[in-house]
């Protein structure tokens, strides 16, 4: 056995590529790796090719140090310490407050659907997914991925994601799987619920240890839960040898801080801020504030233009991430080709890794732009362009789920969720969607009360 995400000579090839991408200067660092032996390359799925000697081991320790001691090049443009954020926030917001509970259920069962559509063929790249496709008669996409019909060659050079396909092909579905991107969003609402919303960071960090399998968190969050683990508490948990810090684990933890705050991208951004900085930094905090702020604006907005302005306000606006998703928002918006269109995002951030929060953010703007509120054009085009699937599906199918609310919902997308979501999270195992949209909601209403 060897637990991948937290060995020292697996992250450092990692913080290698976060550093150069941050602007560090790390030539010297890389060299001093490769010399003794280190692949500088990064892995794709958590364990590098450098042997695990001791010697190697100790020498990604100590660079690991040396790297964390480098300034980023791009820290004045982007703050992640909530007075610097909010510097920049409008002072007052134009959307309504008000929130009918179809809305917020919309928002659960879209979230789910783009999450379920994305599980089979995370970590496909988008060629394969596309292969797959092809081969089968579903492409463009516009339904369930299915084996069925899918020749042998094509299975074997793209091979389902492992855990998911059992339970997410259109002939295996029965009700929404495990998943983390559910996960997070019901530690959220049980952090709301048990907390109140004062809670603090080092809240957010006990609720993960009491209820959140250490084997069902990845990157940054698996790096901090060892940090924490260690004893180092937020922020400094999202501090230590921690090269997954901008990717875009704390983006999809942040819906429910949305939803229990509609029309107010700031109250949910805040909330965000406090569960994002147990594991993130800078470009990862600030996906995790526009993920909050879109699902704050998303059930109580008349269109998506609306929950993406909301969702820009609350961003530093000279930092990489509000730059990434303009553009891509822009590229999105009128386009006739999405395929034109996710490729001049893999020309833009292809460079990235697939866990990256920018490359993905990039995707999940344009398909709101290029949906135009609608969840099936919109889920169907951001899953078909690689890339985090799962995730980016989930997200895009809460603002869209939200806009449209529940009632109007194609039947043959929510039916296979049959009411059922599994969870790792004790107490939530089996609960029904409908029951998480009230509880959801009488959050709503202790914040119109406090």
């Amino acid at each position: 056995m060897r637990i991948t995400w937290v060995q020292p000579e697996d992250l450092l090839p990692h913080e290698l590529a976060a550093s150069r991408d941050e602007g560090r200067d790390v030539a010297d660092l890389a060299r001093r790796w490769t010399a003794a032996g280190g692949d500088p390359t990064p892995p794709v799925s958590g364990a590098s090719a450098t042997p695990a000697t001791p010697r190697l081991r100790a020498l990604a320790t100590e660079l690991l140090d040396a790297a964390d001691a480098l300034p980023p090049a791009h820290a004045a443009d982007e703050p992640d310490d909530l007075d610097g954020l909010r510097a920049t926030w409008p002072a007052a917001w134009a959307l309504p407050t008000d929130v009918s509970y179809d809305r917020l259920h919309g928002a659960w069962l879209g979230r789910a659907v783009g999450c379920l559509l994305g599980k089979p063929v995370e970590k496909i790249p988008r060629e394969g997914i596309r292969e797959i496709l092809t081969a089968t008669g579903r492409w463009p996409l516009r339904d369930w991925f299915t084996a069925i019909g899918l020749p042998d060659d094509v299975a074997g050079r793209w091979p389902w994601n492992r855990r998911s396909a059992p339970t997410s092909l259109a002939e295996n579905i029965a009700g929404m799987p495990e998943d983390d991107d559910l996960n997070y969003a019901l530690l959220a609402l049980r952090v709301l619920e048990t907390r109140g919303r004062d809670f603090t960071s080092a809240d957010v960090a006990q609720l993960w240890l009491d209820w959140l399998p250490g084997g069902r968190v990845f990157t940054a969050e698996r790096v901090a839960y060892r940090n924490l683990l260690l004893g180092h508490a937020p922020p400094d948990s999202a501090r230590r040898h921690n090269p997954f810090r901008e990717w875009i684990g704390a983006q999809i933890r942040t819906d429910v801080y949305g939803w229990v705050n509609p029309g107010r991208p700031d109250r949910a951004a805040e909330l965000a801020w406090r569960d994002a900085v147990v594991s993130h930094v800078r470009g990862g905090v600030h996906g995790a504030l526009w993920a909050a702020a879109l699902a704050a604006a998303a059930p109580v907005a008349a269109d998506v233009d609306e929950v993406l302005d909301a969702a820009e306000a609350v961003l530093p606006p000279r930092s990489r991430f509000a730059a990434t998703v303009r553009e891509a928002r822009a590229l999105g918006a009128g386009a006739d080709d999405w395929e034109r269109v996710v490729d001049e995002l893999y020309a833009r951030h292809g460079h990235l890794h697939w866990v990256h929060v920018r490359n993905n953010a990039a995707l999940v703007a344009a398909a709101l732009a290029y949906g135009r509120g609608d969840l099936e054009r919109s889920i169907t085009a951001v899953v078909s362009g690689g890339w985090d699937t799962d995730s980016t599906g989930a997200t895009v199918g809460a603002v869209t789920g939200a806009l449209t609310g529940a009632r109007a919902l194609p039947e043959r997308w929510v039916a296979p969720l049959r009411n059922r979501l599994a969870s790792s999270i004790a107490g939530f195992d089996g609960i029904g969607f409908d029951e998480l949209a009230r509880r959801t909601q009488a959050l709503v209403a202790t914040g119109a009360e406090s």
